[in-house]
């Protein structure tokens, strides 16, 4: 539906400017200028239509903190696999484990905290 109206607002953004132009032509009226005009800005508020988002139904966004317990220095992090040093952006909370993905192996492992006693 909003491709058919982007291709519809482009035609009628054409020719709205063909009246407009035409109008000022030797055999022009100065009745295409207020069809153009119209033209033109229906054309405009189709596209503008064609680009609004909509939301569907039911959609949620979750948004979650990991806030680490203890004196946790990730930036000394680094892979179980391949030793590349890792960040706080390669943590992630996934079914309430916190996993951390390497961006250079691709990795995916499960942070296991060890006993402070």
């Amino acid at each position: 539906m909003k491709s058919i109206a982007k291709v519809a607002s482009w035609i009628l953004i054409f020719f709205g400017v063909l009246f407009i132009w035409g109008a000022f032509s030797a055999e022009g009226q100065p009745s295409w200028l207020l069809i153009g005009g119209i033209t033109v800005a229906i054309g405009f508020g189709l596209m503008w239509y064609a680009g609004q988002k909509l939301a569907a139904p039911g959609e949620q966004k979750v948004t979650y903190n990991v806030d680490l317990t203890g004196d946790v220095k990730l930036e000394k992090f680094q892979c179980q696999q391949c030793g590349g040093a890792l960040s706080d952006k390669n943590v992630a909370l996934v079914g309430g484990a916190l996993t951390v993905t390497c961006p250079y192996c691709g990795a995916v492992y499960q942070i296991e905290e060890a006993p402070k006693w």
